[in-house]
Order: C-alpha cells, then structure tokens, then sequence
C-alpha cells in the first residue's frame, strides 16, 4: 500500500466499475495481509462480501466478514462499532480493513452522514496501524460521490495507478468543511420547546410518534431512549432548554432537536470517551440506537435530527 508520511494508517479509495475489477482491487489486498500475519476485516454490502468470500476459497476462514448495510446503516456506528471495535480487538497489531460505506442505494438524507464518517476516520485513526481501503462504485454511484472521495482520502486508487489526492482535506479543517446544515423539519412537524421540567412530557411525544409510525414495541423504546439523550444533552449542556420536532417519515420516524450549545469535540459519539465521566457516551448510544444520525454545530447553536426506520 502508499503511505503520504511516516504515520501507519493509510487510508485508500479505491475506484472500480466492474466485479472484476472489485475482485482485482480487494483480494490481493486480503491476501496480503493474511501473509503477513495481519487480521483482516471486510465490511461492504453483502453482494460484494459474498464475491470476495468465494474468491478467497479456503482463505475466508482467516479473515471477519461484516454486512455493512445492517452495522453500518447508521454511518455514525461505522468507526466506534465496525472499525474501532476491530482494532482495539487486535490492539498494537497492524490490521487491514475494507469499509464500503458508500452504496448505490444509499439515500440523499443518509449521504452527508457517509462523508462525513469517511473524513473523520482520518482523525480517529491517525497515528494506528490500521489499513483502511473504501471501494468506490464509480458505475453505481453519483458522480459527486466519486468525486467527494477525493476530499476524504489522502490516496486514490484506479486499478494498478495509485495517486496522492491533491483535494484531500486535512484533518484539522475537517470538523469545519464536513458540518453540513440540516433541512428544517416539515411544517406538519410536531414541535415541543422543553426543558427539565418538561423532558417526560418530551418522550411521551416521541414515544406516540414512534407508535403512530408502526414501529414494534423495542424499536420505539429505543427511540424514546435515544432522543431522551439528547434532550438531556441539550439542558445540561445546550443552555437549559432545546426544541424538539417529531414527524412521520416514510418508513418510520424522526425527531429533530435544536438548541443553544456548541458540541467541540468531532468524534464526540465515534469513539468511546477514555473513562466514564469524560462525557460522550450518550451519543455513543444515540448511534447504536437509531439509523440515522445527523448533527450539525457551531458558536450559533446545535442541531440533532435522528431517525429510526420499521
């Protein structure tokens, strides 16, 4: 593999049209690292997972499979539950990774929480020595998808050329470039301003919300849960007092939740924080939780919109 640095991560796109051209791409990346000793893992969608299974034969046994589509619908569980999980399994060993957070049928609402996810591996991972390479469908996917991997990847990868990406963002422009804004709720949106006094008068709503939306009795449970953490954040942290809006999505539901704080850590939620009372570990939840998170911060004021699909 490249390497810009003497840093041991490396983070690869890798560009493919074909499923030859995926197969010439992942499986002598796999192989390699299965020579060496390295534990590897291969989170993609299913299709893809399946094809370098059957390539790799008898090899497959050594490596972990992990379907994407289920442990990464949510792209913030990507890095704290896929990738960071594996390499703390395996700590002080170099590991190699592919992660393909980026699908055809990805959705708009879910893709600026996939770029976001790809720019922020490069700050929760730096200095490990972990190989990461994300396979990019350049016949399936939007043309700015393909393009954006330039702006997250420090190299790209076209079958047997390999080039330093001179859009790469660095990391400490990331939290700036990737806080994207998030659409206003719908009009039909119902919308409660809270504060302590009234946090279970807030989950009362979101919990009829996810009722009235079909979903079963454990999924809407973790819904309250999760925008319950939230709220909570928001009068402890957000100045006392947030608004929160909860409507009907076409397979399930969502809730959005505003208020006056600022959240300064980027990886606040990715990566577990290094003891208990460091804070972070409600969004940690929040991401385990709901398959969709989307947060967007600065001076100005916070905004938090979750979704959890039937």
């Amino acid at each position: 593999m490249t390497t810009l640095s003497s840093d041991p991560f490396v983070h690869e796109a890798v560009f493919y049209r074909t499923p030859e051209e995926y197969l010439a791409a992942t499986v002598p990346f796999v192989r390699a690292g299965l020579a060496a000793g390295e534990p590897v893992l291969v989170a993609t969608p299913p299709e893809n997972g399946t094809r370098i299974f059957t390539a790799l034969g008898a090899d497959a046994d050594d490596v972990r499979f992990v379907d994407m589509t289920r442990a990464g619908r949510n792209p913030g569980r990507i890095i704290p539950f896929v990738l960071n999980a594996f390499i703390a399994e395996h700590a002080g060993r170099p590991v190699r990774l592919i992660g393909e957070p980026v699908w055809p049928s990805r959705t708009n609402l879910e893709y600026p929480a996939c770029l976001q996810h790809e720019a922020l591996i490069n700050l929760a991972f730096a200095g490990r020595p972990a190989t990461v390479i994300c396979p990019y469908d350049v016949a399936g996917l939007d043309v700015r998808m393909v393009r954006d991997a330039a702006y997250t990847h420090p190299i790209l990868r076209f079958g047997d050329r390999c080039e330093t990406s001179a859009e790469f963002v660095p990391p400490q422009q990331i939290p700036a470039r990737f806080n994207e804004p998030i659409d206003a709720p719908p009009e039909t949106a119902t919308r409660l301003a809270f504060d302590a006094g009234r946090l279970v008068e807030l989950r009362a709503a979101v919990l009829t919300g996810a009722v009235r939306a079909d979903l079963d009795t454990v999924a809407a449970g973790e819904f309250v849960v999760a925008v319950n953490e939230i709220a909570t954040n928001s009068v402890r942290h957000g100045g006392g007092r947030g608004t929160a809006w909860i409507w009907p999505a076409d397979d399930g539901v969502v809730a959005q939740i505003a208020d006056s704080g600022h959240v300064r850590l980027p990886l606040a939620g990715r990566l577990p924080p290094p003891d208990a009372t460091a804070g972070g570990l409600g969004l940690l939840l929040v991401n385990q939780l709901c398959d969709l998170v989307r947060v967007h911060t600065g001076p100005e004021g916070t905004t938090v919109r979750l979704c959890r699909y039937r």
